[in-house]
């Protein structure tokens, strides 16, 4: 018996959360590195899946690229270092800009405005945040992609309550990172689970926003 295309893209959606919120007990288990480091990987790689399954024409597929490569840059960050895993993260901060370019809302004022400050405030607190001063220009450098990111959601037509505040939860969840690095005494378990939680949960809202609206659901 096969599974309707609804049916297989709930499944794969339950997986992707599965995987995502049980990762953090991985931290806590005496795991090869690789089956941590998969571990890691399959909870956006499910959701990069769970939007191919429900992709109807191009910006669909553009959502399960961009899932993939946050896929990529959770094991990139973990077999290949911070730089390699930034790189595939800003590849998929760019093919997001483009996908919610192509689906721009009617603007305001205000609209303009919040997306003014998102673009503007997370790379110049991003520069400020590191300890050591001589990578500040790199961090600000990938962050201005992904306040590019986060303000194009905002001015999509995807809801707002869950693709743009995926977006901010997911920057958010990049500058715990940089407040992080460099500083021991943050190196603390809260702070994992908050850089985590965020970076997870800004991903599923982001695939959930996008592929609903582009599936017939409602905008806000």
């Amino acid at each position: 018996m096969t599974l309707p295309r609804q049916g297989v893209a709930g499944l794969l959606l339950a997986a992707a959360v599965a995987a995502g919120a049980s990762y953090v007990a991985s931290w806590f288990l005496p795991l090869p590195q690789a089956a941590s480091i998969a571990w890691k990987g399959a909870g956006v790689g499910l959701l990069a899946l769970y939007a191919a399954s429900r992709a109807k024409g191009p910006d669909g597929w553009l959502l399960a690229v961009v899932m993939a490569f946050g896929a990529l840059g959770d094991v990139l960050l973990e077999t290949h270092g911070l730089v390699t895993g930034a790189l595939a993260f800003l590849a998929g901060h760019l093919t997001a800009i483009g996908l919610y370019l192509r689906n721009r809302r009617r603007l305001g004022a205000a609209d303009w405005t919040v997306a003014g400050v998102l673009f503007v405030a997370i790379p110049a607190i991003a520069y400020l945040l590191p300890p050591e001063r001589a990578g500040a220009g790199l961090i600000a450098l990938y962050a201005a992609g992904l306040s590019a990111m986060t303000a194009a959601a905002w001015l999509s037509r995807f809801p707002r309550t869950l693709t743009a505040a995926g977006a901010i939860m997911f920057a958010v969840s990049d500058l715990l990172i940089f407040a992080r690095t460099g500083r021991p005494a943050l190196d603390i378990l809260p702070m994992g689970l908050a850089v985590w939680g965020l970076y997870f949960g800004g991903q599923t809202l982001i695939a959930l926003g996008v592929s609903r609206t582009l599936g017939g659901g409602r905008t806000s």
